[in-house]
């Protein structure tokens, strides 16, 4: 069975969407001691899985980007689109994204019985805590940022039952970002 692993940066508060620390994201990411981690791990996935905010967020950006190795990668790797109003989901000159709709817990369960290796969540922070709380999320991958974002759309939101998840590696990089691998407990 096929194993769903998402990618997520969060601010310290929880914040995963920062639109008003974005820059100071960017310059601590932008490391190689972050950066090579996040390559080495994507590099595994031979497919993505995205939501209809993500997917519109992206769709006009990485078909044409330059921005190595991520756009290699999202351009040559199936992806699809977790939506119930999109009908298409056009990726520029390269082949489609395959829109799912419908439950999205049946849709992934379908999704990881078919053959194939890890099928990576990037951004999409609805996706994720849905998945989460499916037990259709393998493991979670996280980058905390140290910096307080104050507003912003959180992972992790309030009125659902308790998770408890087992840390499998953790590890604080030079410039204070803590990069953590969770797994189903």
């Amino acid at each position: 069975m096929r194993t769903v692993i998402s990618h997520t940066f969060l601010t310290l508060d929880g914040v995963g969407a920062p639109d008003s620390v974005i820059d100071t994201i960017v310059e601590l990411r932008d490391t190689k001691e972050v950066l090579d981690d996040f390559f080495e791990r994507m590099s595994e996935e031979d497919a993505m899985l995205m939501g209809r905010v993500t997917y519109e967020e992206w769709a006009d950006y990485w078909p044409t980007s330059d921005d190595q190795p991520f756009a290699d990668h999202i351009n040559r790797v199936p992806k699809y689109v977790l939506s119930r109003s999109l009908q298409a989901a056009p990726w520029g000159e390269h082949e489609s994204a395959t829109v799912i709709g419908g439950d999205l817990a049946d849709a992934v369960a379908e999704l990881k019985r078919r053959p194939g290796g890890k099928i990576g969540v990037h951004g999409s922070l609805t996706v994720v805590e849905a998945l989460l709380h499916a037990d259709l999320l393998d493991e979670m991958r996280l980058e905390v940022y140290p910096v307080i974002a104050g507003t912003g759309k959180r992972l992790f939101n309030e009125g659902r039952a308790p998770k408890r998840l087992r840390l499998t590696e953790s590890r604080v990089t030079g410039n204070g970002v803590a990069l953590l691998t969770y797994r189903r407990a």
